[in-house]
């Protein structure tokens, strides 16, 4: 399962990171990598819970996050 990642930078410099598949994973912070940290802990904590209550499908193998600039980075 891919999850992306997005990014904007609010008008007072913080940069808010956001994972549109997982409504409501959402993360502000410093500098960008720094929202990015964040919203990835907070998505990996959302798929644990989800898994853990069996609201993905069985057989789901591994899960990735494009992060732009970076690729994909596998998660497990």
């Amino acid at each position: 399962m891919l999850f992306e990642l997005e990014f904007e930078q609010e008008e007072d410099g913080r940069w808010l990171a956001e994972i549109p598949a997982l409504p409501g994973v959402m993360c502000y912070g410093v500098t960008r990598q720094d929202a990015g940290n964040k919203v990835l802990a907070l998505a990996m904590r959302c798929v644990a819970d989800k898994l853990e209550n069996g609201e993905f499908v069985p057989g789901m193998h591994s899960i990735s996050f494009d992060v732009p600039q970076y690729g994909p980075v596998a998660v497990c």
